[in-house]
């Protein structure tokens, strides 16, 4: 009976698709199986084109469509013009009140999106203590904290107000808010709309992109650096943007035919694509004779917008496009990438992980609170500010191509040869190996400075801009100043202090790498074996899995950054001082 209900409300969505003038060429949107929702799959030869799909982009649902809405909208739009609130949670809102009108225009939308999610916000509390000593802990426990706070303080007085007096519709819970905030953040895209578009006479010329973003009510968080999950002009689908737009790093560019303003939403029917790769190479052995620079990624799908229906004979549209069209494998999944994204983004978003992923990254943070209560606060944070030192960082896999263990040299020149103003510090011999960026290095430079050091560092830059206390300084004099005083030793030191600290909470929290690759190894073998059919030991583990594959890999990480800090630590004492 499940599977016939869930077939008969994935027609009436085709329907609704097709009524709202979504064009289905050459692909079917089906389901993936049991227990896996649906996805976009190959029907027939497409067209020359190989345009697969092409939705009209008034189907989408953007914040300019939400603050038109005749349900809601008059609400958000005042909202929005006093600035409570930003385009995300406008969107998220709309979701969350769509979801309870039983009546709503969206509802074969709505009743074809998946109602549970396998990242951490929706763990049960074993489940979460899988990810105990990881990032992603903590920030799935503070988020999940911060959107029940939001939801109590805003969302249910907001939903109750827009939904005053239906006996017909249920009372809104936490958990529909919960439902929106995912779906929002596993869907929606960065989509390059024409200003015409996002400013409509209507509404006037309202300053949409100076209010868009003012609040963070999505995935961010402490420990976590809001640059990797805040992927404002990517979204799930940001890379094949980045492809086919290079001018997307600005929330309004210019091309041939005007402006074009990036704005998130959420595009139905091409939002069903899920991850894949066509031909993907994984290193079997993380050092090989391959750098994982030379990782070969490429998608079967990738979308675009036609604005003036050149393309698809549908003036702003958003199309799906495949790859190779005369390759095309009948009844296949036509997946698209959602970019390069390690497993910690992966997990904490979408609720899957890759194996040996190549995009993995390792966070590293020093404690504000520890700097705050250390000896000579108030002097290194002086120092900080002036350099504008970030005290974490963000350690990619691939940085480890360049370092002690390969072969491989940087292109780039360390910036450290510039740095001695005096010639005194000669330019260290390891600098054109050391993996860890210097912006970081130069953070720990200053953190771990001794009173003499920090008092030859300030006169050093007295001399050259007369007081630091007018902050004439600029980040580079700061950086140069404090390296020619104390070099990197006691950074050096900080670094590998840092990284087992961190090795500790990870192995105090889940055990040891090697222990999670017998893990790993006795659930492969378990599924060899054939007690179970493999879907059946899927459904049942894919969550735990997915927590050892992302907890494995960050130890990996460390262990392997660990040994690069070391060895750097080993050579920097060995250079003359």
């Amino acid at each position: 009976m499940a599977a016939e209900e869930s077939e008969a409300k994935l027609q009436l969505f085709l329907q609704w698709l097709q009524t709202n003038g979504c064009q289905l060429r050459g692909c079917a949107i089906k389901s993936c199986g049991p227990n896996k929702g649906f996805g976009v799959f190959t029907s027939n030869f497409p067209s020359d084109d190989g345009v697969a799909m092409a939705v009209p982009l008034d189907l989408s649902i953007n914040p300019m469509s939400v603050l038109q809405d005749p349900f809601i909208g008059r609400r958000c739009r005042a909202m929005f013009e006093d600035g409570d609130v930003d385009d995300r949670f406008l969107m998220i809102l709309f979701l969350t009140v769509e979801r309870l009108r039983s009546n709503s225009s969206w509802r074969p939308y709505l009743d074809v999106l998946p109602t549970t999610f396998g990242n951490p916000l929706w763990f049960t509390e074993d489940e979460l203590a899988e990810l105990k000593g990881t990032t992603l802990h903590r920030a799935s426990v503070l988020q999940r904290k911060n959107l029940q706070a939001l939801y109590d303080d805003k969302v249910k007085v907001l939903v109750d107000e827009l939904l005053p007096g239906d006996v017909s519709i249920r009372e809104v819970q936490f958990e529909d808010f919960l439902w929106a905030n995912s779906i929002f953040w596993t869907r929606a895209l960065s989509i390059p709309f024409p200003r015409s578009y996002v400013f409509p006479g209507s509404l006037g010329d309202q300053n949409y992109i100076s209010v868009c973003h003012n609040c963070d009510f999505g995935a961010s968080e402490e420990g976590m650096g809001s640059d990797v999950f805040d992927d404002r002009n990517g979204g799930r689908h940001g890379d094949n943007c980045a492809v086919l737009h290079k001018e997307n790093s600005d929330e309004i560019s210019k091309s041939e035919d005007g402006e074009t303003v990036w704005v998130e939403g959420l595009v139905p029917g091409i939002d069903f694509c899920n991850h894949g790769y066509a031909d993907t190479f994984f290193k079997a052995i993380l050092y090989s004779s391959y750098p994982s620079s030379y990782l070969f990624l490429k998608p079967e799908a990738i979308w675009d917008v036609d604005r003036m229906g050149s393309m698809t004979g549908i003036p702003s549209s958003m199309y799906l496009l495949l790859a190779n069209p005369n390759k095309i494998e009948m009844d296949k999944e036509i997946c698209i990438s959602y970019g390069s994204k390690g497993n910690e983004e992966l997990l904490y978003l979408y609720g899957f992980t890759i194996d040996n992923n190549p995009s993995d990254f390792l966070m590293v943070n020093y404690p504000f609170e520890l700097l705050q209560n250390a000896p000579l606060s108030v002097s290194k944070g002086k120092l900080l500010e002036l350099q504008k030192a970030e005290l974490r960082c963000l350690l990619p896999r691939s940085l480890l191509d360049t370092g002690f263990l390969t072969g491989c040299l940087k292109d780039e020149k360390c910036q450290l040869s510039n740095f001695s103003w005096s010639g005194q510090r000669k330019f260290p011999s390891y600098a054109h190996k050391l993996v860890f960026p210097q912006e970081f290095m130069a953070a720990l430079r200053i953190i771990s400075m001794q009173d003499h050091e920090i008092k030859k560092a300030t006169s050093l830059l007295e001399e050259l801009v007369g007081s630091i206390d007018g902050k004439y300084a600029s980040a580079t004099d700061v950086q140069a100043a404090v390296w020619e005083t104390c070099g990197d030793y006691a950074a050096l030191e900080l670094l590998v202090d840092l990284l087992r600290v961190k090795m500790t909470e990870l192995e105090d929290g889940s055990g040891t790498e090697e222990a999670d690759s017998k893990l790993l190894d006795d659930y492969h073998h378990f599924d060899l074996e054939g007690r179970r059919s493999f879907a059946e030991v899927k459904r049942a583990t894919r969550i735990w899995r997915d927590c050892v594959v992302y907890r494995k890999g960050q130890k990996q990480l460390v262990r392997l950054f660990l040994q690069e800090a070391e060895h750097a630590l080993e050579l920097c004492a060995s250079e003359p001082q």
